[in-house]
């Protein structure tokens, strides 16, 4: 087994730099603390699992890599840039193009069949509606989904739906991929399979995968396992030299 420092001293620049960053929310009148002085890194082309208790700040940590909210202390960095100084327009924007996500609970627009929610993911990158259309067609089809393309997210099993919202966050090829307890609502059989067609595009693609869990059977195959606790980062595993 590879230790951090030697596999890290053969890698780029880190993706992701993080240092003394702090969160806190207010609920019910008391003041939560929800990151605690966090500091890490990421590097490219990883796969680092984020465990913990429920509550503990797992998910917040995502929300503040994936640009959708700002620390209230510290840094983080993404690609050498502090996205806390960037405007809300830019933080858009590097969403748009940079960052797939995939949710516990999908995500997809009811209303919308697999071919539209997909699509949906390239409307602001200012795509034309055919350019969509094939490259959707193309993700749905790497899900193996394509002859599911016309149905809506209530037509499909739930392993359908997690696929189909992987391809939505894959369509637009993003350098990062962050997933929130992705086999959260899934029996053991299909768990198993969202697990193979993530672990297949770590590898084949070459994404930065960022995944928070529960499943011990996820957090084994990652490079990397951080275990968050009191919003605080108390354990780090390097478990495998594999990316």
């Amino acid at each position: 087994m590879q230790d951090a420092a030697r596999l890290h001293a053969t890698r780029e620049a880190p993706m992701y730099r993080l240092r003394e960053v702090s969160k806190q929310f207010v609920a019910h009148g008391r003041t939560i603390s929800a990151l605690n002085h966090v500091s890490m890194d990421i590097f490219p082309g990883e796969f680092l699992a984020v465990q913990g208790p429920t509550g503990q700040g797992k998910t917040t940590l995502l929300t503040l890599l994936g640009a959708l909210d700002r620390p209230d202390t510290g840094e983080v960095l993404y690609q050498g840039r502090d996205l806390s100084k960037l405007s809300d327009e830019a933080l858009t924007e590097l969403r748009a193009r940079d960052i797939g996500f995939v949710f516990q609970t999908f995500n997809l627009i009811a209303t919308l069949n697999a071919q539209e929610n997909v699509e949906a993911a390239l409307v602001p990158l200012d795509i034309d509606a055919r350019d969509r259309e094939e490259r959707a067609s193309e993700a749905l089809a790497a899900m193996g989904l394509s002859s599911r393309a016309q149905h809506l997210p209530m037509e499909l099993s739930g392993g359908q739906q997690q696929r189909v919202a992987i391809a939505r966050a894959i369509v637009k090829e993003p350098q990062v991929l962050l997933a929130d307890e992705p086999t959260g609502n899934l029996d053991e059989e299909t768990r198993a399979e969202i697990l193979d067609v993530l672990m297949a595009l770590w590898r084949e693609r070459g994404i930065t995968l960022v995944i928070v869990t529960h499943d011990s059977s996820v957090a084994r195959q990652a490079s990397r396992v951080v275990t968050i606790r009191n919003g605080m980062v108390f354990a780090k595993h390097d478990l495998t030299a594999r990316s």
